[in-house]
């Protein structure tokens, strides 16, 4: 018996659902732009369907996604950045390596030794690459939980060596404005994990869609994913 589509049971076919939270992800849209632009194009669909969807099949189209993943470098550049969830700031550890794949990012409640701890473990156990050099800013968590998880690699601090995850913290401030605010963590992780897979996919860290040019890529990439679910 074939396996069951992710798509069984919606209302709306599975092109028209991936369409929504391709332009979601790749845009700065607001769910209810989105419904906008689905409307004009003969599709009426409320808002909180887009946010339903994008909830749902993000974290479902970056998994299919990871099979086709380019391996990470060795050099790993972590910082941490903060965003505001339901009115309470939020922390938003995050990594890359030295050609701008994001390792990795994770919403904390905490900025703390428990919070790195949960960071790095779940970047290590997901792509199980070890690197040989993280570069850290000088938070006072960070040797004790290196030393810990990755003891053969060269830790240091060096100012402005983070420049690259500092870029694309400020990418996701800007990814983040449109929107009407952050409501849970759990929506949080999912938005700001699903940039980090936009990111990716955009600047070609997957075998997706490699014959295709590169205006059309995600496009053709989000068509792969959704047979794969």
């Amino acid at each position: 018996m074939p396996p069951k589509s992710a798509f069984a049971g919606f209302r709306f076919p599975p092109e028209v659902i991936v369409v929504a939270v391709r332009w979601y992800l790749r845009f700065n849209l607001s769910h209810r732009d989105v419904e906008e632009l689905l409307v004009e194009r003969g599709v009426e669909v409320d808002h909180v369907t887009v946010f339903r969807w994008v909830q749902r099949f993000t974290p479902l189209l970056a998994d299919a996604a990871r099979f086709c993943r380019h391996s990470p470098g060795d050099r790993w550049f972590v910082d941490e950045t903060y965003v505001k969830v339901n009115g309470v700031w939020r922390y938003v550890y995050g990594a890359v390596d030295q050609y701008g794949q994001v390792i990795d990012v994770l919403v904390s409640a905490r900025r703390d030794v428990g919070a790195a701890r949960r960071f790095f473990r779940r970047a290590l156990s997901t792509l199980r690459v070890t690197p040989s050099e993280v570069l850290t800013d000088a938070a006072p968590v960070y040797p004790g939980v290196l030393d810990e998880l990755i003891p053969s690699a060269w830790h240091h601090v060096e100012q402005y060596a983070n420049n690259p995850i500092e870029a694309d913290d400020s990418q996701l401030k800007h990814r983040l404005r449109p929107m009407r605010g952050l409501r849970t963590d759990k929506t949080a992780q999912v938005i700001i994990a699903g940039n980090a897979f936009m990111q990716n996919l955009r600047r070609g860290h997957y075998e997706l869609a490699i014959d295709t040019p590169p205006a059309l890529r995600v496009a053709a990439a989000f068509t792969e994913l959704a047979q794969a679910i």
